[in-house]
């Protein structure tokens, strides 16, 4: 019995299963010979033979998790086309191929999940799965309590309309207020600082990230003893 092509792509650590998909569409999966378009398509690894761009399937890399709180400065990206410096830089330590799990814009920082496990990547990141990202954002000058009902109308931004699942209240800071917003998918929030509840202070286990002014980085199994059930026991 077969798995599904996207999924063995994913889990070679070449791509999520999303980007799996875009592979296969584009034409760049090749297996036994022929040309796949069907990302479902089931393939045996072990009796087909997949080359994508021309090279045999590598074989599949241990799964890696980091944690990595990104300082400003960096693209949530492997590859950057217009050469800046990109997130995957900051984990010099990574035996395998990091993907980073959903984006944060160049000027923000924020935590950020970094793994070559396409699953897991596709479990987090699929709207089917509802599951929830809550960011604490700092707005300069005081918001009140009665002005809370005009962020959870939602804005108009440049790529659409956004609107959050909840807003509230969630401290205030030198010159700012602290807000706590949570949203089940849809387009990013515009630019703030994002992070989650001191998240600016290193964890135990974790190192200076690589190059990265106040940033850290560290493998989620220091942090939890069961690295992917920490996000894998949701949906």
């Amino acid at each position: 019995m077969g798995t599904r092509l996207n999924k063995i792509l994913a889990r070679a650590g070449l791509t999520s299963r999303r980007g799996a998909d875009r592979l296969v569409a584009e034409g760049r999966v090749v297996v036994n010979g022929l040309r796949v378009t069907t990302p479902g398509v089931l393939v045996d690894p072990a009796v087909d033979r997949v080359e994508v761009d021309g090279r045999p399937l590598p074989a599949s890399e241990p799964h890696e998790y980091f944690v990595l709180y990104k300082p400003r400065g960096y693209v949530t990206t492997r590859r950057d086309p217009h050469g800046r410096p990109v997130v995957t830089e900051l984990v010099p330590g990574a035996r395998a191929r990091l993907y980073p799990v959903g984006r944060l814009d160049f000027d923000v920082e924020g935590v950020l999940l970094l793994t070559n496990d396409g699953s897991l990547t596709h479990r987090l990141l699929h709207p089917r799965y509802a599951l929830p990202r809550v960011y604490e954002v700092v707005v300069l000058g005081r918001v009140a309590a009665g002005e809370l009902p005009a962020w959870r109308a939602g804005v108009e931004l440049d790529d659409g309309f956004a609107r959050p699942a909840a807003v509230a209240r969630a401290g205030e800071v030198a010159g700012g207020t602290v807000l706590r917003g949570a949203r089940p998918s849809g387009p990013r929030p515009p630019a703030g600082r994002l992070r989650p509840p001191h998240a600016r202070r290193p964890p135990a286990g974790a190192g200076p990230a690589a190059d990265g002014p106040g940033g850290w980085a560290a493998p989620l199994g220091a942090l939890t003893p069961r690295p992917a059930a920490l996000v894998q026991g949701h949906g």
